[in-house]
């Protein structure tokens, strides 16, 4: 059974989960941003079957998140970079870190914690507006359509409500 994608959906979420896919990508992010490199080292750190790895690597590689550079011939080695984009990724995992904080830890605390190495604290990610840096909560948020979104549907009763003021 193929499952449903979400790729072409008028929703970034929607879009980000569709590339996600499962579980284990984001976990593979993770340990792209601890120094991770290299296959056995991601199969050893996650406990990942060889073959799902091997998927999740190349679907990173392939949307453009990991970069995949050969560094021996004999046999051929490779190992997989951040790129711009999958870097860009980092604020996505610091949210799902400090919600998990908050909600699914135990009395001893946070398993990692985040250290900002350019003001010396430890700290945890917050989502603020981009223009007036309040954070921002879903009650004092509204949606609108953007430019993005397709004129076939905007004219819908049910687009409308799920927009309306």
């Amino acid at each position: 059974m193929k499952r449903t994608s979400f790729a072409r959906w008028p929703c970034s979420i929607a879009r980000t989960m569709d590339l996600l896919g499962d579980w284990w990508t984001p976990l593979v992010l993770r340990e792209a941003f601890y120094g991770v490199r290299r296959f056995d080292d991601f199969q050893q750190e996650l406990g990942i079957a060889r073959n799902t790895l091997s998927e999740r690597l190349r679907r990173l590689v392939e949307e453009g998140l990991l970069e995949k550079q050969q560094y021996d011939t004999a046999p051929a080695r490779y190992e997989y970079l951040l790129t711009e984009k999958g870097r860009d990724f980092f604020g996505v995992l610091a949210a799902m870190s400090r919600w998990g904080d908050r909600w699914l830890v135990g009395e001893e605390g946070p398993p990692v914690t985040l250290h900002h190495d350019r003001c010396g604290h430890d700290s945890h990610a917050e989502v603020v507006c981009a223009v007036c840096g309040e954070p921002l909560r879903a009650e004092e948020t509204s949606k609108r359509m953007g430019p993005g979104y397709p004129p076939r549907l905007a004219d819908r009763p049910d687009v409308r409500k799920r927009f309306a003021r």
